[in-house]
């Protein structure tokens, strides 16, 4: 059975959509778009040569484009501190006593939680917002000056 140009192209790009699936690695949808399109030109009847440089020029401009996109956007503030991933960012409570070291245990949800200042100078007792989450300690700031 002998398998035409098309066809190799499609199992390519399959292929590759299949280890993209396994890996995360969204580049590689980039190129089995690159295969799509040597698989529609070959489906055309244009020449292998041709086949490779659409399939070249569609997906390594895909990926570039794609690179190029993600370097400019802006990056997420890291899961500790994004209050997209934890929802306790932003939220406040109140410490009573705080050690010399800037530790303290507060009550939070019910459950009494280590504490760590984050801020300037030396803290005194009252209202924080929870700034970062680590592990089981919250990081927090005074609440004034957190927006």
């Amino acid at each position: 059975m002998d398998l035409s140009a098309p066809v190799l192209w499609w199992i390519a790009a399959g292929a590759l959509v299949a280890i993209e699936m396994a890996t995360g690695t969204f580049y590689l949808l980039m190129l089995a778009l690159g295969c799509v399109a040597g698989a529609l030109l070959a489906h055309a009847g244009v020449a292998p040569s041709g086949q490779w440089v659409g399939a070249a020029l569609l997906g390594g401009g895909a990926t570039a484009a794609w690179h190029f996109k993600r370097a400019r956007s802006p990056r997420s503030a890291p899961a500790e501190s994004n209050r997209d991933a934890n929802l306790d960012i932003g939220q406040t409570l109140h410490v009573s006593q705080w050690s010399p070291d800037g530790s303290a245990r507060a009550s939070y949800r019910g459950a009494a939680w280590s504490v760590q200042f984050e801020g300037s100078g030396t803290p005194s007792p009252g209202e924080f917002v929870i700034v970062a989450v680590r592990g089981s300690q919250l990081r927090v700031a005074p609440a004034g000056s957190v927006r």
